[in-house]
Formats: C-alpha cells, sequence, structure tokens
C-alpha cells in the first residue's frame, strides 16, 4: 500500500517493521508489530524516539518506514523544517526547479502541494507507532513502564502539537486498530495536548535527572509553555499568564545557558557539558548509527556549498542560503555587511588554510561578520569559499545568491574527530532553554510587563548590547537572532500576524524580490487530497 494516498488506513492499520536504531547507544532488533510472537518493550520505546531522527529500517537509505515517499526528503525534521523555515524570511532554496520550492518560496500552494503532504503523512506514521507501543503496555504499572509510557505520551503530545500548528486539526487517534482517525481541530485539539502533558508529567523524569536524549518533565513544561503562548493562534483566546508561569517553570528548573551559543550546533553537543546544559531535549545523531538525509545531515550539508572552508562533510548540497531579511537582523544596513573587494576572485578547489588566509585579507571570515555584527549569534560567511557571494538575490538561480550560514557545523568543540566524513554527529536542540526567556519575555511583554530583562540575558551570552525598551518588532526580531534555521520561524510570524500580511515585508514574500502580502488562508497548510479522498471523517481547511 501506498502511504501517500492512504494514510488514513495506514493510521488505522499496523505499520511494518520497526527500525534497528540508537538512542544514547541502546541498540535493539527490527520488530514487526503484525508478525513479531513477542512485543519487545525496550526496543520499540527506543524506536519512539528514533523516529524523530531516522527514516527507516537502515540508514541512511533503503526500506523506509514510510512508503510510497521520497525517504530522504520525509523525515520528521526535515520536513518540519521546511514548513516552517523555507518560505519565511530567513533562508532560500537555491535550486527553484525542485517539487514545491517555488510554491514555498512564493507562499503559494495548494492542497496537492507534496512537501505539506510529506510532514502530514510522517508526522501520522510517527503516531501509529507510538500508539502501538502505548496499546502494548497498558495496564502495566511497574516503575520502568509507566515512565516508559509517560514519555511515549509526552511524544505523542508533541506530533500532535505539530498538526495543530501546521494544519489546525489532525486526524486524531489514541489506539493501534482498524477504526478511521476522526478530525480533532483548534481549541479540542489543543485541549486534548494540554491534558495529555498534565497527566503524564508525574511519571517523567525530574529535570536534568534524564539519560540525554530522553524528555524530562523540563520538556514537558516547555512544550506547555509554547502551546500557551500560541494560544491565541490556536484557539482564538491568549493565555499570556499561563505561557509565563511555565516558562518560568523551565528557567527555574536547573538547566542553564550554554556559555558559547556555537557550541549548542557542534558535533559533541551531546558530550559537552556547556552545551548540554540548555539542551533540553534533543534529536540523538550519530553520524555512523543513525545516518540520514532528514536530521542533522540536512541542516550541516544543505548549508554547505563545494569550495567553502570547514564544511565538515564531504556531500555538500548547496541548498539553504540566507534572505537578506536574515542579514539584516545583524546588519539593518547592509552595507555594513564585511564583503570582498570588487574583482575579487572566487576559490573553488583551494585548501582550507588557502580560503581562509584570503578571507581573513578580506575580513569576510565568519569570526570576521560577528566582530562586525557585534553579536555572536551571526554566524553567517560572506568569503569567497565557493563562489563570490551576493545579500540580496534579484533572482534566485544558485547558492552564491546569498551569505552562507554556518550556524550548524560538524566539527568538535574539542577539536576531536567525529564519527563519519559525511554524515554529522550533531544532536539537534529541539527544545531549549533559550526558548523559555524568550516565551516569558514575550509574556510578560503583552501584559504590559518588562521584556527587557529576559531579551537581555540572551544578548548577554551574545556579548551584544542590551535593549532597554522593547518593541514589538524588538521581540519577532530577537526570536529569528536567537533561533534562525532551527524549524520554527513561520510559527512566530504567524503569531505576530506578520507571516502573510503586509504588517512585515521580506524579500521575495509573495513571490516578488522587494516583498509582497499574500493571501491570509496561507498561515494553515492544507490538508492533503489524498487523505481527504480516503477518510470521510476529514474535512479541508478554508482557502484549499
Amino acid at each position: 500500500m501506498k502511504a501517500k494516498y492512504i494514510l488514513s488506513s495506514v493510521l488505522a492499520a499496523a505499520m511494518a517493521f520497526f527500525t534497528t536504531s540508537c538512542v544514547n547507544d541502546l541498540d535493539i532488533s527490527s520488530i514487526d508489530p503484525q508478525t513479531s510472537p513477542s512485543f519487545d518493550q525496550n526496543a520499540v520505546f527506543v524506536k519512539a524516539y528514533a523516529l524523530l531522527g531516522t527514516t527507516g529500517q537502515q540508514g541512511p537509505a533503503g526500506n523506509t518506514d514510510l512508503d510510497g515517499q521520497d525517504e530522504g526528503e520525509s523525515g520528521f525534521y526535515r520536513t518540519v523544517f521546511n514548513c516552517q523555515e523555507l518560505s519565511t524570511d530567513e533562508c532560500l532554496w537555491a535550486w527553484q526547479s525542485d517539487v514545491d520550492i517555488p510554491q514555498f518560496t512564493a507562499i503559494n500552494w495548494n492542497s496537492s502541494s507534496q512537501r505539506t503532504e510529506w510532514v502530514y503523512f510522517r508526522l501520522g506514521i510517527n503516531l501509529t507507532q507510538l500508539n502501538f507501543f502505548l496499546d502494548q503496555t497498558e495496564g502495566k504499572d511497574d516503575a520502568e513502564t509507566l515512565k516508559q509510557r509517560a514519555e511515549v505520551r509526552f511524544l505523542r503530545a508533541l506530533h500532535y502539537s505539530y498538526y495543530l500548528d501546521l494544519f489546525r486539526k489532525a486526524p486524531f487517534k489514541e489506539h493501534f486498530d482498524n477504526d478511521l482517525p476522526v478530525e480533532k481541530a483548534g481549541k479540542d485539539l489543543y485541549d486534548y495536548i494540554q491534558t495529555e502533558l498534565s497527566e503524564c508529567e508525574t511519571d517523567m523524569y525530574e529535570p536534568r535527572q534524564a539519560p540525554f536524549g530522553r524528555a524530562d518533565k523540563a520538556a514537558n513544561w516547555l512544550l506547555r509553555a509554547r502551546l500557551y503562548l500560541n494560544a491565541g493562534v490556536y484557539t482564538g483566546t491568549a493565555d499570556w499568564a499561563n505561557a509565563e508561569t511555565y516558562a518560568t517553570k523551565v528557567i527555574n528548573s536547573g538547566y542553564q545557558l550554554c556559555t558559547n551559543y556555537e557550541e549548542l550546533f557542534m558535533a559533541d553537543n551531546d558530550e559537552n557539558v556547556n552545551a548540554m546544559q540548555e539542551i533540553i531535549f534533543p534529536i540523538r545523531q550519530d553520524g555512523a548509527k543513525t545516518q540520514c538525509y532528514s536530521g542533522a545531515n540536512y541542516v550541516v550539508s544543505g548549508t554547505r556549498c563545494g569550495g567553502m572552508p570547514r564544511n565538515g562533510t564531504n556531500n555538500p548540497w548547496s541548498c539553504i542560503f540566507s534572505r537578506a531579511s536574515l542579514v539584516q537582523k545583524f546588519f539593518p544596513n547592509l552595507e555594513d555587511v564585511p564583503m570582498p573587494p570588487s574583482g575579487a576572485e572566487a576559490l573553488t578547489s583551494s585548501p582550507d588554510e588557502e580560503v581562509d588566509a584570503k578571507d581573513a585579507e578580506y575580513g569576510t571570515r565568519t569570526v570576521d561578520l560577528i566582530a562586525a555584527a557585534g553579536d555572536d549569534r551571526a554566524m553567517l560567511y560572506s568569503g569567497v569559499g565557493g563562489g563570490i557571494r551576493g545579500i540580496l538575490a534579484e533572482d534566485i538561480t544558485g547558492f552564491t545568491n546569498g551569505l552562507s550560514i554556518v550556524k550548524w557545523s560538524n566539527f568538535r568543540s574539542d577539536g576531536g574527530a567525529t564519527h563519519h566524513a559525511q554524515y554529522p554527529d550533531v544532536d539537534i536542540p529541539l527544545l531549549r532553554l533559550a526558548e523559555a526567556y524568550l516565551i516569558r519575555a514575550e509574556a510578560l511583554f503583552r501584559k504590559g510587563g518588562d521584556a527587557a530583562p529576559d531579551l537581555n540575558v540572551l544578548r548577554d551570552r551574545a556579548h551584544t548590547k542590551k535593549l532597554q525598551g522593547v518593541t514589538e518588532q524588538d521581540l519577532i526580531d530577537e526570536w529569528c537572532r536567537e533561533f534562525y534555521l532551527e524549524g520554527r520561524r513561520r510559527s512566530d510570524l504567524v503569531r505576530f500576524d506578520m507571516y502573510t500580511t503586509n504588517k512585515y515585508i521580506w524579500d521575495w514574500k509573495g513571490g516578488v524580490m522587494n516583498g509582497t502580502s499574500v493571501d491570509a488562508h496561507f498561515n494553515i497548510y492544507p490538508i492533503p487530497t489524498a487523505d481527504l479522498n480516503n477518510n470521510p471523517n476529514l474535512t479541508q481547511n478554508p482557502g484549499y
């Protein structure tokens, strides 16, 4: 059966072959819930986490979890990232001939959009497997099973939260059976997620007591804070008070900010205690054990081209580069960006040392841009490695139409060797402490309070100047500076009523170089036509 065409049936029936994978180096054997005579609880539990960072039963591709889809394109993080980033003010995709890319660039897709199908189906198939675990362990009351069930319920709530955010509704199921999913939408879905998180919290690890990679109570609280922050969007009624309350619980939970922003996105962020103290919930990645094209490999390889120094991969994809609007978060006047002089020659196959020397001469290394911006988060590259870059793309023709983004790195902070030359080790910090500071700052701002102290905690870490008064634009810009290219930007722009409106215009918004507003129905993605055709319980979103 092709899951592309019958998601509802797949959600209602058994999902074949749980993968061999690893979380915290716990290796497991393949399990087929349709044919296995026994249920290996620990193996299926580990698979629940591995769903976030792998795409099938073998890496990097082949024997996929999700039949009928491009395996590399259809992993959890890559599909969410695409829907949250590619249409926003942060980045562009170099190859406009790729499927749905012009539509994502211009915010102009339809109900047949393949990229929205990919995320919709991935969320659904993951939920099927989470429900399988919960059904198989129902009624067991030993301490370890209760803890595992709580964590899987958290993961289920997390997946439903992405349905809520992207589609405002979900094909809803709580059990592994043959019934078609029903539609749960808006406030009903929001309330269900909050109830799940409240009920599973008790049995989860105390903050900072879980093995790295497993969700604890702080992860639960941060997801709840994120939901409360967006309550006005999801339900029509804002809940800034609870957003502040739960953000404060996270801030007081014992996690600490990493003192070096760069280390959060490096290959040893699962061993470096400085990075680990901020990362509340990561997607575990390992260049030897979790090879795929949808996790860290996507954000490392996708932001590099051949010829760039210190790629960290021997297979750069030359895909994702910065929009001018992202650069302006660090350089409001684009003329202040350090760039090579007129007539400079590109270095496309030179050793790193040679490229570094030329970039140092021009002042176009990342360290130079950070110094010029006065912000450690300005992890951009304007040098000559791999080509001569522009800043504002008059046409989208290739990777050097904008500055390169080098935030994600497959190098270790201790200088040690990584596991693989192509597949990165860097874990994806899906939930980290900095988000709690920004949530509380925004909640306070919306209530008429002072957002500056919380914003300045992050700005102090970035060694940039403190804010005094805070405007709404300051807030949305700080969300960008702290979290660009981490798979959340669209949600923030929607919450600020900036995603589709003329309240904020960026380059290539609406498909024109200087930007334009688009219709408001694009704030929500369409339900794939294929699923509507197979499940009479579902309805399409307005405008599609």
